[in-house]
């Protein structure tokens, strides 16, 4: 090994030790709440301790309007009009299952159509995008006319798709006024198809997207499209930020510097024993 070489690393070494003894740890200054204990489900895509369960595959009581579609093999299929959710939402994480049909019928938005309200107003797109030429802004995975998404990742007619949704509402002023846009994050089947995207206001097939103020929370509900796109596993998580308290500026912390060694106490010179010798 190359002596000049080793030298370097030694003392290239022995720097960072230096300075990893003397930096200082730094402190935000705030006291955080311990995040809450949360049980994954069993299996990927299944309920986690703190999830609202709207769709487990039996009956539709968390619904309105849920006596008017099919339920049957664990699935759900619209019949006659959409469902609303009892239960109302703001922030919070939406996961859902559902299949455009096996038999493909029709073409564009008249094939395996329905979309996913949230708040009964902001729609995120449902439609058999596989092989399946339509607006961009209004394929599966969309936000119905405002944006389209990042990719097409649609499984084949009759398979199962994923939606894995994380939705953060808009704030309003007293006024009316937008505090804060709302925003859509979407993963579908693994693959990341929003962004936290931007929402421009609720989304219409007839008019411009704007906002009007509106609770700060609401329902979700599925859309009836006369197409029978079936549904499975769909349940929520409500979620708040992170919460704490400051208590101070940020700092960093002092290192403690160790304290000198101690020399060790003289000892009385002994007596040297040729000394004795020449007395």
């Amino acid at each position: 090994m190359n002596r000049a070489w080793l030298h370097s690393y030694s003392l290239l070494t022995a720097i960072l030790i230096a300075t990893a003894a003397s930096a200082q740890e730094w402190k935000s200054g705030v006291e955080w709440q311990e995040p809450p204990v949360v049980t994954p489900g069993r299996e990927v895509g299944s309920a986690p301790s703190d999830a609202v369960v709207l769709f487990d595959g039996t009956n539709l009581d968390a619904w309105e309007n849920g006596d008017k579609w099919l339920v049957e093999d664990g699935t759900a299929t619209p019949k006659q009009t959409a469902i609303v959710s009892r239960q109302h939402f703001g922030d919070m994480q939406l996961h859902l299952e559902w299949s455009a049909p096996a038999e493909v019928r029709g073409a564009g938005q008249g094939r395996g159509n329905s979309g996913c309200y949230l708040m009964n107003l902001y729609e995120v797109q449902i439609l058999d995008s596989f092989e399946n030429q339509t607006y961009f802004d209004g394929q599966a995975g969309s936000i119905y006319k405002q944006t389209p998404p990042l990719a097409n990742a649609m499984r084949k007619p009759g398979e199962w798709n994923t939606y894995d949704i994380i939705f953060n509402a808009p704030r309003f002023r007293s006024n009316g006024d937008v505090e804060k846009p709302g925003h859509v994050t979407l993963i579908q089947n693994g693959v990341l198809l929003l962004n936290h995207f931007e929402l421009q206001g609720p989304t219409s097939y007839v008019e411009a997207p704007h906002y009007k103020p509106h609770a700060e929370k609401g329902p979700i509900s599925l859309q009836f499209h006369g197409d029978p796109v079936r549904f499975r596993n769909i349940w929520v998580r409500e979620f708040r930020q992170a919460s704490g308290v400051r208590v101070s500026a940020p700092f960093n912390i002092e290192q403690k510097k160790p304290a000198p060694p101690k020399e060790p106490a003289d000892k009385p010179d002994e007596a040297d024993p040729g000394d004795d010798a020449a007395e």
